[in-house]
């Protein structure tokens, strides 16, 4: 019986993440994101300078792949104000 309780009181501590933590967490995984705009824009910059014709194209599939990376960054912020919540 006493097995049952320490595993509820395990549950409940596991549970309760310390909101710095979670601070920690999301400026971790926003490092992701960030690199990827980074790469993201780099690669239309170069694109662009090897095809100027194909410059239109390029930021077309650059900001659709921005905003794709950028969903991520969201996600991560949504999931710290859950964890922090707690």
């Amino acid at each position: 019986m006493s097995n049952i309780v320490l595993a509820q009181a395990a549950a409940e501590q596991a549970a309760n993440i310390n909101p710095g933590l979670a601070a920690i967490g999301y400026g971790l995984g926003a490092i992701g994101p960030g690199i990827g705009v980074g790469l993201i824009f780099a690669a239309v910059i170069n694109g662009t300078a090897r095809q100027p014709e194909a410059q239109g194209k390029l930021q077309g599939i650059g900001f659709s792949t921005f905003v794709l990376t950028e969903v991520l960054a969201l996600i991560g912020i949504v999931i710290y104000f859950i964890a922090s919540a707690g």
